[in-house]
């Protein structure tokens, strides 16, 4: 009998392997033949091709959603095709001209703000949007409601025809809706009319909602009973009804004039714009998706700009500008001699600068206080301006100054 093997430990030492055989490798490391491997790879394969159709098909689903929020106002472009022959050329190759009409219609989601007149319509808010034909720059120029125009026979809902009229501009909208708004400017500035959005009031305040709210500053509480806004001095965060009352309020602040709250419509709009660039909104889809489904969900366009590639288009056709490149104003005006609660144009500052945005001139702007500096000192050197003028007759070597804001300066700085 052979006697047992063993170190010097005690311990028995394994057996040597008989002569010619290969060293075995664990279970575990055993390689998998061709067919394991094979039947591997295709169902990874197949589990990555799930996963892209699931997000390709999720995106296709929100792509779907938000491209269905869009409303298309084809009863507008129906009527403006009626009037192709009347309405001004286009001037400048590639600059744009968009009407935005904040509709104050008090049907539907928009009945807390009001009692609804038989499902009348306003237009409390109307800005003519002029954008660069280099994309380097755009004006936002408000249209006072109570501005008293020339408003063209327009079609009406029930199918008669308006006389031509000298009215309050925003009478227009509730005359002929969209079309006879966008004619009556067109006559009004010479400027040709590309595309318009109409706005409704819950729109508004979800767009704000989805931003996390805009800031602003206010040196003095305001109370306005009519726009549920109480408000303290300071600066402070604004979301969904606050900001919409802040917007709409006349009465809480300064001497409740349409231009002050213009104003204030104005430098909200440059913060609100001033955080969507700053704060990644639109490199971010979890934060852009709530934006977008916001904004369409409030918007009715034309037919050029119905679908979400048509708004794809356009906002990446400016998100490029710079904040200080986008410049807000009220179109020259004072009150109408025949009624001080009206307005009317000033000229012939009005007509300057329609023809500046015809022809796709840069327009410059400063704060009121900065222009009206300016104003004086010219008069005090032998300028001819007049006292109510709000706006200086520019030197021939230098362009007007118009009082405005830019989306950089926002309401805190």
């Amino acid at each position: 009998m052979d006697a047992d093997v063993s170190d010097s430990a005690g311990t028995p030492a394994e057996p040597e392997p008989p002569a010619g055989d290969e060293p075995r490798l664990p279970a575990t490391a055993t390689p998998a033949d061709p067919k394991t491997r094979r039947r591997w790879l295709r169902w990874t394969a197949l589990g990555v091709s799930g996963v892209v159709l699931v997000a390709a098909g999720t995106g296709w689903w929100f792509y779907r959603k938000l491209d269905g929020n869009i409303h298309t106002d084809t009863s507008a472009a129906h009527e403006l095709d009626k009037y192709a022959r009347d309405r001004p050329a286009s001037v400048v190759h590639d600059a744009e001209n968009l009407l935005l009409i904040g509709s104050d219609s008090r049907a539907g989601n928009n009945a807390s703000y009001g009692r609804d007149d038989g499902g009348s319509q306003r237009s409390d808010t109307t800005i003519l949007l002029h954008l660069a034909a280099d994309r380097r720059s755009a004006t936002a120029v408000s249209l006072p409601r109570d501005l008293m125009a020339d408003l063209p026979a327009c079609g009406e809902p029930d199918g008669t025809t308006s006389k031509p009229q000298f009215a309050q501009f925003n009478s227009a909208f509730d005359i002929g809706g969209a079309a006879c708004t966008i004619r009556t400017v067109e006559k009004m500035t010479g400027v040709r009319i590309d595309h318009h959005m109409v706005v409704d009031f819950s729109g508004f305040k979800d767009m704000v909602d989805a931003v996390d709210g805009v800031e602003v500053c206010l040196k003095e509480p305001v109370e306005d009973r009519q726009a549920h806004l109480k408000l303290p001095a300071g600066r402070q965060l604004l979301r969904g009804e606050q900001a919409l009352g802040f917007v709409r309020s006349r009465h809480g602040f300064g001497d409740g004039s349409d231009t002050q709250r213009m104003d204030r419509q104005q430098q909200f709009l440059g913060s609100l714009i001033k955080k969507v660039q700053s704060n990644g909104v639109l490199l971010n889809p979890a934060r852009l998706y709530p934006v977008l489904d916001a904004a369409t969900k409030s918007l009715t366009t034309d037919p050029g700009l119905d679908s979400l590639k048509d708004l794809y288009d356009l906002v990446s056709s400016v998100r490029g500008i710079p904040t200080e490149n986008i410049r807000f104003l009220t179109v020259p005006r004072q009150p109408y001699a025949y009624d001080r609660n009206r307005d009317e144009l000033v000229q012939p500052d009005a007509d300057r600068l329609f023809t500046q945005l015809r022809q796709d001139q840069p327009i410059k702007v400063a704060p009121a206080a900065d222009v009206a500096k300016s104003k004086e000192g010219a008069q005090g050197s032998g300028g001819d301006d007049k006292p109510d003028d709000p706006t200086p007759s520019p030197s021939a070597s230098a362009p007007p100054v118009y009082p405005g804001t830019d989306a950089a300066s926002g309401m805190c700085g």
